[in-house]
């Protein structure tokens, strides 16, 4: 039966547009005939349209999805890597092994500093030069997470506004999750596949001046330290440990009435670094200015990038830094595996309450509990392999 509408508009709004008014008030469904439903569409009215099933992609998609460069399928791949799901990580695995023919190719950049040093503004400014130059740029943060309530802002996107609006740029915010531990592997993945994408230089921003600085600048090419003005108050929060990982040190905000500030700071900056041991072989680090607002200094801390990347590529030294990456990444692997494999052992978790009871009450020290648990778990690991070889029926039972 056809339904009739009719519409009623209150006696304030004109019968047509005036200047006076900021908006205008469309016309409601003052009654519906023959229906009692308050549903206006009819095809979801009589069930003729169905809700959308979500797409659950296949190997295939994934990997034809990221090599095209889609960024969708890309995004959807990387909550894929960053799943704790164990039928995740395996099916993600499988997805970054058919994938990794197509990375290595692009530069590395690891960017840190003090907080309020302007990181994130200074690499939407450079961001935004790259990719007016041609190249497409992907950022990963990685952002710090609460302690108590373990959640994070993730506001990097509302950051970098318009840099995250461009087609040619990708940014993707990472949880720290307290720790870098999880981050370390998900970040070295996550940069793989946006390199398979076709994104030609990644930038890894870090949560601060902390430990994270050691790991990421175990996956980058290039490091740079970002700072404020002021060095002698500024160094008390700054590791002399940070600034040996660097292979540049930047001054950020030098503009306006800060300038000569700038300019005094980079000087003090350049002193201490003739007694601080280069991070690369065979490139000195030299302290450099830039205004992420004026968008000066940029690209020559740019040609300052090429020029390291030219030089190490030139001296070997770039290669065995990619070596030593592909290392510490295994070995940040191991450790990661085993840890979880002793955690989650069956007998170690029933053992574990009685342990820890223990230390508590000062039965036994943290030493021998933990010399305890892994004996424990040799043990218990060792009978399982005697069962495997003597009896390979009872596994399969």
């Amino acid at each position: 039966m056809e339904q009739k509408y009719t519409t009623s508009k209150p006696s304030w709004v004109p019968e047509e547009k005036n200047d006076k008014f900021a908006c205008s008030v469309m016309g409601g469904i003052e009654g519906i005939k023959d229906t009692t439903v308050g549903n206006i569409n009819p095809a979801l009215q009589s069930g003729k349209l169905k809700p959308k099933k979500r797409l659950i992609m296949s190997e295939d998609d994934y990997v034809e999805g990221v090599l095209k460069g889609d960024r969708m399928t890309l995004s959807r791949a990387i909550t894929l890597i960053e799943s704790n799901s164990p039928r995740h990580f395996t099916k993600a695995q499988r997805v970054l092994q058919r994938l990794l023919p197509h990375t290595g190719k692009a530069l590395r950049i690891g960017i840190t500093g003090v907080p309020g040093a302007g990181k994130s503004t200074m690499i939407e400014a450079f961001g935004n030069m790259l990719c007016d130059a041609g190249h497409r740029v992907a950022v990963l943060t990685v952002d710090p997470t609460s302690s108590v309530t373990k959640g994070s802002i993730l506001g990097d996107k509302t950051r970098m506004g318009t840099l995250s609006r461009r087609r040619e740029a990708f940014i993707r915010p990472s949880p720290a999750g307290g720790t870098l531990g999880g981050v370390a592997r998900k970040s070295r993945e996550t940069m793989l596949m946006c390199e398979a994408a076709g994104y030609d230089v990644i930038i890894i921003e870090t949560v601060g001046v902390g430990q994270s600085e050691t790991t990421v600048r175990s996956m980058v090419d290039f490091f740079l330290l970002v700072v404020l003005t002021g060095a002698g108050d500024e160094l008390q929060g700054i590791k002399k440990g940070i600034m040996e990982l660097a292979d540049a040190i930047v001054v950020n905000k030098a503009d306006g009435d800060n300038l000569v500030k700038a300019q005094v700071s980079r000087g003090q900056y350049e002193r201490m670094l003739e007694y601080i041991r280069p991070a690369t072989p065979g490139w000195p680090t030299h302290a450099y200015m830039c205004s992420a607002v004026e968008k000066t200094g940029l690209r020559e801390l740019w040609e300052v990038i090429k020029g390291f990347r030219d030089n190490t590529q030139k001296s070997g030294i770039w290669s065995k830094r990619r070596d030593g990456q592909l290392l510490d990444w295994m070995h940040s692997m191991i450790d990661e595996h085993l840890h979880n494999l002793f955690f989650e052992d069956p007998v170690i978790t029933g053992r574990m309450p009685e342990v820890r009871e223990a230390v508590l009450d000062g039965t036994i020290s943290p030493t021998q509990a933990v010399a305890e648990l892994v004996k424990l778990f040799d043990v218990e690991r060792a009978a399982r392999r005697q069962v495997d070889i003597f009896h390979p029926e009872q596994e399969k039972g």
